[in-house]
């Protein structure tokens, strides 16, 4: 296979996975996630039922598409952190950047989109799903950043702490969009709630997995 035909084939799943996710989303949006079905969202993307659940094998997975950067997200930036710079501190960093940008992966999803997941028992139940894995991955990525032992729980409880934060800013990213406030005015709300829940971690957690410096 040549390496034009190998490029065309991956842009064409490219294509074919965003017109899926695309459809059912608006789906989603005009019935609510729960009274949407998987053929119905095959029959909205012309493709076979099959083709759907190839690429999204869940379905809530077709509303929460952001899975890999909302659990990766946390674990590449320690293991991405600048030389000098803890895990505590480039997590924030991270953070506060994310909000800066109103990032989806955060929680910036508007009004309608905070709705139907708030309002579906299975989507509040695979984010929280989601939640966990990340605290998982990152529990895995302080234990290989910091060469932790077999067994050894601090990597585990820093990630609880870490991850609990981001659950927390998550949520309330959530509420302050169901109570109408515009993007602009929950970033700065979210600026100072994340200044003041990473730094309550600084006591503990502000000399750990620190990078040596160059």
């Amino acid at each position: 296979m040549s390496e034009q035909t190998s490029g065309l084939r991956a842009m064409k799943k490219r294509q074919t996975r965003e017109n899926i996710s695309n459809q059912a989303t608006r789906l989603f949006l005009e019935r609510g996630f729960d009274h949407v079905t998987i053929a119905e969202v095959a029959a909205a993307a012309q493709v076979a039922k099959m083709t759907v659940t190839n690429y999204f094998p869940r379905k809530e997975d077709l509303a929460l598409d952001l899975h890999d950067a909302f659990v990766q997200g946390p674990a590449t930036t320690v293991r991405e952190r600048r030389p000098g710079e803890s895990a505590l501190a480039a997590l924030r960093r991270a953070y506060l950047a994310a909000v800066a940008e109103h990032d989806p992966v955060i929680g910036f999803s508007g009004p309608r989109f905070a709705e139907m997941i708030t309002e579906s028992p299975a989507l509040t139940a695979r984010l929280r799903e989601f939640h966990d894995d990340r605290e998982k991955a990152l529990a895995a990525t302080l234990a290989d950043e910091t060469g932790a032992a077999p067994g050894d729980l601090l990597p585990r409880v820093a990630a609880t702490l870490l991850g609990g934060v981001h659950r927390l800013l998550f949520e309330e990213t959530l509420r302050l969009t169901l109570d109408g406030h515009a993007d602009d005015e929950i970033a700065r709300t979210l600026d100072g709630h994340a200044r003041v829940a990473f730094g309550a971690l600084e006591p503990a957690l502000s000399g750990y997995a620190v990078r040596p410096a160059a």
